[in-house]
């Protein structure tokens, strides 16, 4: 992973210290909460319901050991003892004392971590495909393309106050991992047929009350021509982005009120002006990717022997392989994906003991690599085959062995009216009573992938508008109720979920969950996945099969 120099780590130095004095400011009541809050929030600080929240940056969900023990440090030290990650790949703690926010910035620059860009109208985290580097399916690594978007946007002073926040993912393989059609910016790496390196630029994707699948305006840019495109890009937004309302400032809106083929026109216009140099130079290419470069691998039969046995000789061993090992490109070793959606458990919380585990284990069996997917879990991305029962025991002793990679109990919650003051109703215990439903690990299986998506309020941090099954909380005349939505997808394939109906009380939507289970499990064919199935029927079936119960 990149390496800080001196020179980022005296930035955050500084930063800090500036932080530090208008903290005091704020306590000493020479700032009011108004002329702080924009301060705050350039520094990853909100107010939340109970508390103060602290958004820590994790760059294109890349963690070492050093860097998880700090974060479970501060959240047994500032915190209540654990943090939440999120569907940014960042990590949030959301206990924090405004006393404590200069301390704790200190602690993450040790470690080369800050919390700079993780709000504000500004370009935030770029997040990257978690398997980068470690899958044979990518055609180059992300993570080295995220780095240097991050390097130029970090304190760009033409791009600091947008007319909205600004979101980038980036992949490298068919599979998206990203959501990348579903971002401000998506970029997809490509080669040409004669192996040149490029990209795919979607635009203006996004969810929240007007949800929108980005069009593509580039099926091929230069790879090294990147820079000069996305800033051509964020001028034309800059320029005509609407200041003036925030429901409709994000580049999705400008997009669509321009149309794709007028948008393009004015992006290419403008990257014409900035003319056809080389924006990205070979020398700082080659710098950037060096620090990704890894070597350790060692020679290896693609088939373990060791491997297979423990298999033989532990049902629960077996199971998670079956569910939480992804193929890794060298023979010998897996991607193993650590769920933080235990049943009964907040998706994506991990306790400070649960962080120090992961990082041991990253440490003793992952070449010191752990990373942060935006469906909240994490991953060691390259494990020894001969390795995997060791680590699996030390997830089975931490608590976090859950074999449900990707399947009903895996769910995007965010965090919703149990700590947000914008959220409409809980998410959190509407996923715990799901989960409870599909405890049974043989019927989980059975029914196989399902992506189950929960939002607070129309903001939509958990992504419902992308579920197979999404679910919105809405407030109506102060009660909880839920609104489901069917066939999203935020993979390659990206759509945006259809109504199911009215509106469900709080009480009854885990049932009616478990009724869409069971709708499809009748109508499916030849091993077909839940959206699969939704795609070839259409919502009827589901609907009748919900609203009767629910009558």
């Amino acid at each position: 992973m990149y390496q800080y120099d001196t020179v980022d780590r005296q930035m955050l130095a500084d930063r800090t210290a500036e932080f530090r004095g208008q903290v005091a400011r704020r306590l000493s009541g020479e700032l009011t909460e108004d002329q702080f809050k924009r301060l705050r929030l350039m520094n990853g600080l909100y107010l939340q319901l109970h508390a103060y929240m602290l958004r820590v940056a994790v760059p294109y969900g890349s963690l070492n050991p050093t860097q998880m023990r700090k974060l479970a440090w501060i959240g047994r030290t500032y915190d209540k003892g654990y943090g939440h990650f999120t569907t940014r790949t960042n990590l949030q703690f959301h206990w924090i004392r405004l006393k404590d926010a200069p301390d704790i910035l200190d602690h993450l620059a040790t470690v080369d971590m800050h919390a700079i860009q993780t709000s504000g109208n500004c370009i935030r985290n770029v997040t990257a495909d978690p398997y980068a580097g470690a899958t044979a399916e990518e055609v180059d690594d992300p993570r080295v393309w995220a780095e240097a978007l991050r390097q130029w946007s970090t304190f760009h002073p033409e791009f600091s106050l947008l007319p909205r926040k600004f979101k980038f993912a980036i992949t490298a393989a068919p599979k998206d991992r990203t959501a990348a059609r579903v971002h401000d910016i998506g970029l997809v790496l490509r080669r040409a047929r004669d192996g040149a390196l490029g990209f795919e630029v979607i635009v203006g994707g996004g969810m929240g009350r007007t949800p929108y699948i980005g069009p593509t305006i580039r099926e091929f840019l230069p790879a090294n021509r990147l820079m000069s495109y996305m800033e051509a890009i964020l001028r034309v937004y800059n320029r005509h982005g609407r200041r003036d309302n925030n429901y409709k400032a994000r580049i999705k809106i400008l997009v669509a009120a321009l149309g794709t083929e007028e948008f393009t026109r004015q992006v290419e216009a403008e990257w014409a002006k900035i003319g056809d140099s080389v924006d990205l130079p070979d020398t700082e290419l080659a710098r950037i990717r060096g620090a990704f470069t890894r070597t350790g691998f060692e020679t290896l039969p693609a088939r373990s022997e060791v491997f297979e046995a423990a298999k033989a000789s532990n049902p629960a061993l077996a199971r998670f392989a079956r569910n939480n090992l992804k193929p890794h490109k060298k023979p010998g070793y897996a991607i193993v994906e650590i769920s933080l959606k235990g049943i009964g458990e907040t998706p994506g919380d991990a306790t400070s003991e649960q962080m120090e585990a992961v990082a041991d284990l990253a440490e003793r069996y992952g070449q010191d690599d752990i990373r942060v997917t935006h469906e909240q879990n994490l991953v060691l991305p390259h494990v020894k085959l001969d390795d995997v029962a060791a680590v699996w025991a030390g997830l089975h002793a931490a608590g976090i062995a859950t074999p449900n990679i990707n399947l009903v109990s895996d769910i995007i919650a965010c965090p919703g009216l149990d700590y947000c003051a914008l959220a409409n109703a809980r998410a959190i215990p509407i996923a715990q009573h799901i989960a409870e439903k599909f405890r049974d690990p043989d019927r989980a299986e059975k029914v196989g992938e399902l992506k189950i998506k929960i939002s607070g309020c129309i903001n939509a941090c958990g992504h419902h508008h992308v579920g197979h099954i999404g679910i919105l909380g809405v407030d109506k005349k102060g009660e909880e109720f839920y609104q489901l939505t069917l066939g999203g997808s935020g993979a390659e394939d990206a759509a945006l979920g259809s109504s199911l109906g009215p509106a469900l009380p709080y009480e009854k939507v885990a049932d009616a969950v478990d009724t869409l289970v069971d709708v499809y499990l009748r109508e499916r064919q030849d091993g077909e996945r839940f959206l699969d199935t939704f795609r070839r029927t259409g919502v009827t079936p589901f609907k009748e099969a919900v609203y009767a119960d629910a009558h």
